[in-house]
């Protein structure tokens, strides 16, 4: 978006990530990446994991609305902060996200906030992105989730809530 002429300022917002080393993992991530490009990053204090939680239990169906609800609004109101026009997601580069909600609740939130939400289907250069994050020289060596559990599992269950991840 910068070759486009925006003026693009980085925000990490994510209280739905764990466990703890993952979200520090990527946290750790987006800082080193920024730093190389020299993009300006806003970090959000604190990490928010239990309260997310709390306001999803036993309404996992509605727990996509909600995020993207509760981090679209953190974006909007950073963007008004920073003094920006506009505020878009990382989101609309994955292919396994509900790109229609996304942008359904970004125009939404954009009236209420009044700062416009961006839209754009980031999706079509997703392998390409990949692809050439791993070609030498421009391997960045960024940490790429592969998998994650929708929520935590219950120490009971039996079930491993681990992740798995690699570097790119």
């Amino acid at each position: 978006m910068s070759g486009r002429g925006y003026e693009v300022v980085g925000f990490f917002f994510n209280p739905n990530i764990h466990p703890w080393q993952e979200y520090s993992r990527r946290l750790e991530t987006l800082r080193d990446y920024a730093t190389r490009i020299g993009l300006p990053l806003v970090v959000s204090p604190g990490y928010e994991m239990e309260q997310f939680l709390r306001q999803v239990v036993y309404r996992e169906q509605e727990r996509c609305r909600f995020c993207y609800t509760l981090r679209l609004t953190r974006a909007a109101q950073m963007a008004k902060e920073v003094g920006a026009t506009a505020f878009t997601t990382t989101l609309l580069y994955s292919r396994y996200q509900k790109h229609d909600l996304i942008r359904e609740i970004g125009f939404q939130i954009g009236l209420e906030e009044g700062v416009a939400f961006y839209y754009e289907d980031f999706r079509r250069g997703w392998r390409e992105g990949v692809e050439t994050s791993r070609k030498p020289p421009t391997v960045l060596r960024l940490y790429l989730q592969r998998k994650k559990p929708l929520l935590p599992e219950r120490a009971d269950s039996g079930k491993s809530a681990s992740f798995q991840g690699e570097l790119i």
